[in-house]
């Protein structure tokens, strides 16, 4: 991918004192920075409203961001090592006089990254104010944090707003799905393996399941996610995407906008939803008390911050179509879920049945191809061989992939690998802003279809896989989740 070498940035992080900046942004420069992986200079600025000294800051790193640091890749001189590059600064990111205190701190040389890590409401007055303060040079990037919007016209406006500031080569729309080391095993998968290509399409690719289920509830995050659900949360943008990967024309090369316009034209290929496709092929689902892993959850409307009349749903599936020559009459489902049975981020590819069983009375089972890209890492192609002795029967194999196995190398993390990619001025990862238009342009049909048929989300039970009518919903395809089977 097309990058340059960097020798100094500053790093400013919006929404300093966040969930995000804790659990994923820190951690991920730490261990870029101990692995040598960060420029030679480089510093990381936190910015919110708390008014902080060192003292208070230091604690928010030691007791915030360090217990995300799994044991093994900690170390006191490390970390350090790392937190004396790290600072605070008080700052109302509304407050366009409040900027100045950014600009002493920052070299008109060096390449500075902004960090939106806050709620996109905000990104229209910390883009005017950056531009105010005289902070955008040719040398800054910055990255947006989703949900990128809360509907079409919102997205339209934040896009509308950055452009005016900086140049679609500056910014960086992030979706931490596309960092994943095994989504991006997907793209090596299908273009760096002349046997899958004559293969993935219809008629021998029957159908294909996109998963992602949370076994976590809502938590603390419960006013957030209420405001949001799994439409907008997962659907629109994560799931999405993948599909965009699984489904996409072979790009000419790994340059950011070869890449994205193949992605493009897949979203402008799927089918739009009419209401009764809605009615017809979506099922949206909401937890209630149950156990996951053992442990006691309670149900949605028994979490915090979520009003008992709520309607919003903690879970999806549908039945998507992309209507090209490669995918013609091949049904997509997706699926999400929060408080699930277990945690899978899968893609499921199940191919054609054969056409005639010579095998008497053995049981044929189509040939499904499994890409984990959350939880063991792998890729597993299911196959049908003989068993061992007389006679011919044929019974279902698998041949497995191990990631975690094959390369014994410590693998970067989402986060750790799109902050290096923005450092380097790597784009292929990111989405541009038309892709966000048109993923938007989508899913907003289905969530005001759903308003118009009045129907509430289906219950399901915490630990479970969802509402029944999920099972039956990819039943009528005569298929079944990879779970199920």
């Amino acid at each position: 991918m097309p990058g340059t070498q960097v020798s100094a940035v500053d790093i400013v992080i919006f929404g300093g004192s966040g969930d995000l900046t804790a659990r994923k942004l820190l951690p991920s420069l730490y261990l870029a920075h101990r692995d040598g992986a960060l420029p030679p200079q480089f510093r990381v600025i936190c910015v919110g409203r708390h008014r902080w000294g060192d003292a208070e800051f230091r604690d928010f790193l030691d007791n915030q961001a360090r217990p995300f640091i799994e044991k093994q890749h900690y170390s006191d001189e490390a970390w350090a090592a790392f937190t004396a590059t790290v600072i605070w600064r008080t700052l109302d990111a509304t407050q366009a006089a409040d900027y100045a205190e950014l600009r002493p701190l920052l070299d008109d040389g060096t390449a500075r990254v902004f960090f939106l890590a806050m709620a996109s409401t905000l990104f229209e007055h910390v883009c005017r104010n950056i531009d105010a303060a005289g902070l955008n040079t040719p040398l800054t990037r910055i990255v947006l944090e989703k949900p990128l919007g809360t509907d079409l016209a919102s997205a339209k406006a934040i896009n509308a707003t950055v452009a005016e500031v900086f140049e679609e080569r500056q910014i960086y729309r992030i979706d931490h799905y596309l960092g994943k080391e095994t989504v991006q095993n997907l793209i090596a998968l299908r273009f760096g393996n002349a046997i899958f290509e004559p293969l993935w399409r219809a008629p021998t690719v029957k159908s294909v399941q996109i998963t992602v289920a949370e076994t976590v509830g809502v938590g603390t995050r419960g006013e957030f996610y209420d405001a949001t659900g799994a439409m907008r949360d997962m659907i629109q943008n994560h799931l999405l995407q993948v599909l965009c990967i699984v489904a996409m024309e072979p790009p000419a090369s790994l340059d950011p906008d070869a890449v994205r316009d193949e992605k493009m034209k897949v979203l402008r290929s799927l089918k739009p939803m009419k209401l009764a496709d809605i009615a017809r092929d979506t099922v949206r689902g909401v937890y209630g008390p149950g156990t996951v892993k053992g442990e006691p959850v309670p149900g949605y409307h028994q979490s915090k911050g979520i009003p008992a009349e709520s309607e919003t749903e903690t879970f999806v599936a549908l039945r998507a179509e992309v209507n090209t020559w490669r995918w013609a009459n091949v049904p997509f489902f997706l699926r999400t879920g929060k408080a699930m049975q277990d945690r899978v981020s899968e893609v499921v590819i199940d191919f054609a049945d054969v056409p005639h069983s010579m095998f008497g009375g053995s049981v044929l089972r189509h040939n499904r191809l499994v890409i984990s890209l959350q939880r063991d890492d792998s890729v597993r192609l299911h196959l049908m061989a003989k068993e061992p002795g007389d006679g011919m029967n044929v019974r279902p194999v698998s041949l497995a992939f191990d990631f975690k196995h094959t390369f014994a190398t410590r693998r970067a993390d989402a986060y750790e690998r799109l902050l290096l990619d923005v450092i380097r001025g790597r784009q292929t990862l990111f989405v541009r802003h038309d892709e966000l238009e048109a993923a938007w342009a989508w899913a907003e049909p289905i969530i005001e279809g759903w308003k118009k048929l009045g129907e509430r989300p289906r219950p399901y039970a915490a630990g479970s896989w969802g509402p029944a009518a999920a099972s039956a919903l990819i039943a009528r395809e005569g298929a079944h989740w990879h779970e199920e089977m």
